[in-house]
C-alpha cells in the first residue's frame, strides 16, 4: 500500500460517533427522531497520499460502509453535521428548502470555512412544488469594474510584473461576493421563515465555539504557511507559535457573528457600510507585500443576482435540469448523458453491489470518461459568461442538440480511448478556452415538508479562497477561474478572459431530476444532488446519475461509489481512497485499472475529494446519501 503523510479518516469516524444525539450499533443508522446527528459508516484506515497542491482540497480518508437514510417529509445534506443538524430543524420547525439553504450557508461558513462562506458565491437550482417550476439563480463573483484583461497578468500597463506572492493569494484573485445577495434573493422569494432567525444557529456556534474537525485541521496545516501572511487569518486559524491549529482545538469566531447579526438585520449591511468598507481595504492590503486589488466600494454596492433559464435536457425518461453559463457544470453534464443515451449503460453495472457501491465495470467506466472527454472539449472551447460570450448558435441547444451528440457519441470507440477529444466546431474556429485548475466549494441539497427543492453548490474557490480574512470570512480567490492570458497563440481573444463585471466559468453542477408529466399531472420530482470538486464536479455528478438511473443504485451506494472520469486529457480517475481499488503497485493488480489500461486510458489514482449528496424520492418518502469522502450526513424526519 502506499506510504501515507497522515490518516485523517479515523478521526473523522469518531467525531461522528462522539457527536451522535443517540447512540447505536456500528455501521447503523441510528432512527430516533427528526435532525439527529447519526452513526453511520466505519472509518477507512487506508493509507492517504495526496499532497497536491492544484487538488480540490485535501482528500480526508473515506467511510466504509454509510447506509441510505430514510425520511418521510424532508430531508437535507450538507457537508458537515453541523450544517446538516442547523438546517434540518429549520425544515422540522415548518420552513422551506429557501430557508433551509441561508442557515446551512451561514454554518458552513464557520465550521467548513476552507470550502465556501458569505465571502464567495454559488449556484442554486430552485423547485417551487406548487407552481411546478424551476429557477436558476447565479451569485457567481465578479470581475471589479477597474479589472483589465491583464488583471491577472500584472500589476499594470505600465508595471509588467507578476501579482505578488501570487495571482492567487494576492488582492487581484478576489471577486465582488454574490453569495449573500442571491441567498436574500432566493429567500426573498420563497422563504417563509424569517430572515433574521435563519442566522441564529450559525451565531451561537460562533459564540459558544466549536471543535475543529480533521478535515479542517488537515486543511489548515496544509496552508498554514499561506495563512500566516494575513493577520487576521493567521490569529484565527493558528496558534502563537505559527503552528496549525490541531483537530478538537475550540474555536469561537465574534467577529463573524457579529457580521451575521448585521446581515440578518439587513441583507444589503453586507454590501453597503462598514462591512463593505472593511471587505474592500482588506482585498486592497499590501502587508507583506501582497499586490493589492481594484475593487471598491461601488464594486460590492451595485451586484446583482442573476436568474437565468435553467438547462434541462432528457435522460432515460426523465428530464435533468442543470446550471446554464455562466457555469459549465450544466451543459456538460447534459451533453455527457446525451452521448450515453446511445449506449445500454445498463448492461455495464457495477459487480459485487454492496453499501460502498461495489466495483465499476471497465466498459462503464470507459464509455462515461470518453463521453466526458467531448463534453470537456466543447466546453473549454465554448463556454463562459454568455452577458459576454455568446455559445455558438446563441443558445445551450446547439450543443445539446440530439443530431450532434449523436454525432459525437459516434466518436466514441469500445475497444480504445481517444484520449484527448476535440471539440465540435461551429462556423468560425474560436479561441479554446485553457482548462484552468478549480479547487474547494461545499453543496447542499434540501428538500421541504411541501415539496421544494434546492441544490445549492457554494464557494471561495481554492481551500480558504484568497487567504484574505476580514470580520470572521475569508475572501474568494474567484477570479483565478479566469484565464490568465487574454487571447490564444493567434491573437484570437478568449472566451473566459477577464473583463470588467464578468462572472468566470465555473464548473458547478446543482442537479435537478424530474419524472416526466403524465395526462392530468404535472411532473414530480425525483431526485436533487451536486457535489463540490472544482473541475472534476462533471465526472462526480454523471457517475451518481448513472449509478441511481442506469445502474439502480440507492443514493448512498452511488455517492459511495467509486469516483472516476476524465477531463479533455489522457488521464483518466479512478478514486485510489475507495476501498475496492488496489492501489498498490500503481494498481497493476487491480481489475478496473487493467482493463482500462488495455484500452489505452492512462489511469490516475490520486484520491479524489468529491462531496457528493443525493435525495430520491421513494414511495414512502425521500432517501438520501451523503459523500463518505467528507463529513457530511443526511437528516430529515427519519422513518
Amino acid at each position: 500500500m502506499r506510504a501515507t503523510r497522515r490518516t485523517i479518516a479515523p478521526a473523522l469516524g469518531l467525531m461522528l460517533v462522539l457527536a451522535a444525539c443517540a447512540s447505536g450499533p456500528d455501521n447503523l443508522v441510528s432512527r430516533t427522531g427528526p435532525c439527529e446527528i447519526v452513526t453511520n459508516g466505519t472509518p477507512e484506515s487506508k493509507d492517504q497520499t495526496r499532497d497536491d497542491a492544484s487538488a480540490p482540497e485535501t482528500a480526508t480518508g473515506y467511510r466504509s460502509d454509510m447506509e441510505a437514510v430514510r425520511t418521510k417529509t424532508f430531508a437535507v445534506v450538507t457537508a458537515n453535521p453541523l450544517a446538516t443538524k442547523a438546517a434540518c430543524e429549520i425544515l422540522r420547525d415548518g420552513g422551506t428548502a429557501a430557508d433551509a439553504v441561508v442557515t446551512a450557508q451561514a454554518v458552513l461558513g464557520l465550521v467548513e470555512p476552507q470550502s465556501s462562506g458569505i465571502g464567495g458565491g454559488g449556484f442554486l437550482l430552485y423547485y417551487d412544488a406548487a407552481a411546478d417550476s424551476v429557477q436558476a439563480f447565479d451569485g457567481r463573483e465578479t470581475a471589479p469594474a477597474a479589472a483589465t484583461e491583464n488583471y491577472l497578468r500584472w500589476i499594470s500597463d505600465t508595471d509588467r510584473t507578476e501579482p505578488v506572492p501570487d495571482a492567487r493569494s494576492s488582492g487581484r484573485s478576489i471577486g465582488v461576493p454574490g453569495i449573500v445577495r442571491m441567498l436574500a434573493d432566493v429567500h426573498a422569494e420563497h422563504g417563509t421563515t424569517p430572515w433574521r432567525d435563519l442566522f441564529a444557529p450559525a451565531v451561537r456556534l460562533a459564540d459558544d465555539g466549536f471543535d475543529i474537525s480533521a478535515r479542517l485541521a488537515a486543511a489548515i496545516e496544509d496552508a498554514a504557511p499561506r495563512l500566516r501572511i494575513d493577520r487576521e487569518a493567521a490569529d484565527y486559524f493558528l496558534n502563537a507559535d505559527g503552528s496549525p491549529k490541531p483537530t478538537d482545538t475550540r474555536l469561537t469566531n465574534p467577529a463573524y457573528a457579529k457580521t451575521l447579526g448585521a446581515i440578518a438585520t439587513d441583507p444589503d449591511n453586507f454590501y453597503t457600510g462598514e462591512i463593505a468598507r472593511n471587505i474592500v481595504a482588506e482585498a486592497a492590503d499590501t502587508s507583506a507585500g501582497r499586490t493589492p486589488s481594484l475593487m471598491t466600494a461601488e464594486d460590492l454596492a451595485t451586484y446583482t443576482t442573476k436568474q437565468r433559464e435553467p438547462l434541462c435536457a432528457p435522460y432515460r425518461g426523465r428530464e435533468i435540469c442543470g446550471m446554464p453559463p455562466p457555469s459549465s457544470g450544466g451543459i456538460a453534464v447534459a451533453a455527457t448523458l446525451g452521448m450515453l443515451e446511445h449506449f445500454p449503460m445498463g448492461a455495464h453495472k457495477p459487480t459485487d453491489v454492496d453499501r460502498n457501491g461495489g466495483r465499476p465495470s471497465v466498459m462503464g467506466v470507459h464509455l462515461i470518461s470518453e463521453a466526458e472527454r467531448l463534453a470537456y472539449a466543447d466546453r473549454d472551447r465554448y463556454v463562459a459568461d454568455t452577458d459576454f460570450v455568446a455559445l455558438p448558435g446563441g443558445s445551450p441547444e446547439t450543443l445539446l442538440g440530439s443530431d450532434y451528440l449523436a454525432g459525437r457519441a459516434a466518436l466514441i470507440s469500445p475497444d480504445r480511448s481517444m484520449g484527448t477529444a476535440k471539440p465540435g466546431e461551429f462556423g468560425p474556429p474560436a479561441a479554446p478556452v485553457p482548462p484552468i485548475p478549480e479547487h474547494g466549494t461545499s453543496h447542499v441539497s434540501v428538500v421541504d415538508k411541501q415539496g421544494n427543492a434546492a441544490s445549492l453548490t457554494t464557494t471561495i474557490e481554492s481551500a480558504f479562497g484568497s487567504f484574505h480574512m476580514v470580520d470572521g470570512f475569508l475572501l474568494n480567490n474567484e477570479l483565478t477561474d479566469f484565464s490568465a492570458e487574454p487571447a490564444g497563440p493567434d491573437g484570437v481573444p478568449l472566451a473566459n478572459r477577464v473583463q470588467p463585471g464578468k462572472r468566470p466559468r465555473s464548473t458547478m453542477a446543482p442537479t435537478l431530476i424530474f419524472d416526466p408529466a403524465t395526462p392530468g399531472a404535472p411532473r414530480t420530482l425525483y431526485a436533487v444532488a451536486g457535489s463540490p470538486g472544482g473541475g472534476t464536479i462533471i465526472q462526480f455528478v454523471v457517475k451518481t446519475i448513472v449509478g441511481m438511473l442506469d445502474w439502480g443504485l440507492d443514493p448512498q451506494q452511488a455517492v459511495s461509489m467509486v469516483d472516476f472520469g476524465a477531463d479533455n486529457s489522457p488521464e483518466t480517475n479512478v478514486g485510489g481512497e475507495h476501498p475496492v481499488i488496489d492501489t498498490s503497485d500503481d494498481g497493476s493488480s487491480d481489475p478496473l485499472v487493467r482493463g482500462l489500461r488495455e484500452l489505452g486510458h492512462k489511469v490516475d489514482l490520486a484520491d479524489q475529494s468529491s462531496g457528493l449528496s443525493a435525495i430520491v424520492r421513494t414511495a414512502s418518502g425521500w432517501t438520501g446519501g451523503a459523500d463518505p469522502r467528507r463529513e457530511g450526513v443526511v437528516m430529515g424526519d427519519v422513518n
